[in-house]
């Protein structure tokens, strides 16, 4: 089973501001499906079932390779480099 190659790669960081919603949804006008929160920086971005999926962009824009899910009781994330999903255990999720 592939294993992901970035994790060492997250850091503790808190979310990013107004941690309930996506920044650039809210300044465009725009909505979202869910969100996804970057491991590197705290970035909130939206997922890419949401019309500017802000977290895909957020990863090309600065190569941070992981994010967890921002949604409550949801323990799982994603490596982006690696097409990698990543399951936590409930209350282990980074």
């Amino acid at each position: 089973m592939p294993e992901c190659m970035h994790l060492d790669q997250i850091t503790p960081v808190a979310a990013s501001s107004n941690e309930g919603s996506c920044q650039e949804c809210l300044k465009s006008g725009d909505s979202w499906v869910h969100l996804r929160r970057c491991l590197s920086c705290g970035h909130i971005g939206c997922c890419d079932s949401s019309p500017k999926r802000h977290a895909s962009r957020h990863y090309t824009a600065t190569g941070h390779p992981v994010v967890v899910s921002h949604q409550p009781a949801e323990f799982w994330g994603w490596c982006f480099p690696d097409g990698l999903f990543l399951e936590f255990e409930e209350g282990t999720s980074p």
